[in-house]
């Protein structure tokens, strides 16, 4: 028993040295200075009424698992703004079997935005246009089924943004320090 409790524990650590000597870093986690990031309501496009809120409230569930980085509505004080728009929504596109039963819902949603800094007035990422869809098939077609597919796209939505504004946050960062570190010589 004792041999394999320290054959365990040399194993996790012989993992943990592994782990930190390859460079490996958490894309949700940003450790750099603290930033704030200005996000005004989203312009909604589309029909479906609270979308903009919507996706506000899942941002600001992802950007609470950053210490570092904060999201608010308020523009004084902030690094950064995220903009966004809601360009159009599908709810649903429903496919039918030969018995005149759902067997599938496809639920569609195109946003565009952009995260700018705000002190240099540089944009740091730009996104034109992106498309974001879910399927539902016929076990998970129900009244609510639409609604189930557009919580999916939010949230993946959501988590791809936040994820992309700390690896863009990182970049400006690490491109800072390269211009002010002293040149080797």
């Amino acid at each position: 028993m004792k041999r394999s409790r320290r054959a365990f524990l040399a194993c996790t650590l012989l993992s943990a040295l592994l782990l930190a000597g390859c460079g490996y870093y958490f894309p949700h986690v940003y450790e750099g200075p603290e930033r704030v990031v200005y996000m005004p309501n989203w312009e909604n496009r589309t029909n479906k009424l609270g979308l903009d809120n919507r996706i506000y409230q899942s941002l600001s569930r992802w950007f609470q698992k950053s210490d570092a980085v904060a999201l608010t509505k308020e523009r004084t004080g902030a690094d950064y703004i995220l903009a966004g728009e809601i360009v159009a929504i599908d709810l649903p596109s429903v496919s039918w079997d030969g018995v005149t039963r759902a067997s599938g819902i496809n639920v569609k949603l195109i946003v565009r935005y952009v995260l700018k800094d705000l002190k240099t007035g540089q944009i740091v990422w730009e996104v034109p246009g992106k498309l974001y869809t879910a399927d539902y098939t016929e076990k998970r077609v129900s009244a609510s089924g639409d609604e189930i597919a557009l919580r999916e796209i939010v949230d993946d939505m959501s988590e791809e943004i936040y994820v992309g504004t700390l690896h863009r946050i990182r970049r400006q960062m690490d491109a800072a320090t390269d211009q002010t570190a002293p040149a080797a010589q």
